[in-house]
């Protein structure tokens, strides 16, 4: 049998899945699906006393590290790539007991980081609950003829978080005038005016904004309490 090249290892025991048909040279059981090398011939894995570890396939970095912490004996899996000319890591053979000890600190873990994610999903819910009231009330400071359940509805839209609109700029966390009246203006345009329906049937933007702008700036009067002008985009 052609002598095989031993690809060195800093990490302990090697295992290797051979590319052929190799057997046992000492109890001769083959064809060996992993074999290792002592002195250049092939032993089985229960001759080399490794027959009662189980192989955990590569692909899970934190289960493989844990397993291999959990086991007193454990060897790294190796196959070669005869295209890339070199030993390629397979997985891991472990102890049973230390694999099932890895995985349910592993699955302790999941649940912690699930626990943490339902606890940071409450917390931006409340933070989302009370960034939107705020956004209301500055709309209804603004505009206080403006319905409640309107500027609520509102500041719900545009505070929508990774929506990209105007309550998640800088301007409108920042709560400013400018980020206020532009999110009602941009309501009162779509749910007021024709303006999505002069857009549907073709007519450019900036010409559908000039038709409709009368409109938005007559509900803007009516919702402001001093009578004071709004600039309409």
């Amino acid at each position: 049998m052609a002598r095989l090249a031993t690809p060195s290892s800093r990490t302990g025991l090697l295992v290797i899945q051979p590319l052929k048909r190799r057997y046992c040279g000492e109890c001769h059981a083959g064809a060996l699906s992993m074999l290792v090398l002592e002195e250049g011939a092939p032993r089985c894995l229960d001759c080399a006393d490794l027959g009662h570890l189980v192989f955990l396939a590569r692909g899970d970095t934190a289960l493989t590290r844990r397993s291999r912490e959990e086991s007193s004996l454990s060897a790294v899996v190796v196959r070669f790539n005869r295209r890339k000319g070199r030993y390629e890591r397979q997985g891991v053979l472990v102890e049973e007991a230390g694999l099932a000890r890895a995985e349910e600190r592993c699955l302790a873990d999941a649940e912690a980081r699930l626990r943490r994610r339902m606890r940071d999903a409450r917390r931006r819910t409340a933070e989302d609950v009370r960034f939107a009231e705020a956004f209301a009330a500055e709309i209804r400071r603004l505009f206080p003829g403006c319905p409640e359940e309107r500027a609520r509805a509102i500041a719900g839209h545009a505070s929508v978080r990774g929506s990209g609109r105007v309550g998640r700029s800088a301007a409108g966390r920042a709560l400013s005038e400018g980020a206020v009246v532009s999110a009602v203006v941009a309501s009162v345009r779509h749910v007021e005016t024709p303006y999505d329906q002069l857009l549907m049937s073709g007519v450019p933007r900036h010409e559908a904004r000039r038709r409709i702008r009368a409109g938005v700036e007559t509900v803007l009067r009516g919702w402001q309490a001093d009578g004071a002008g709004v600039e309409v985009g």
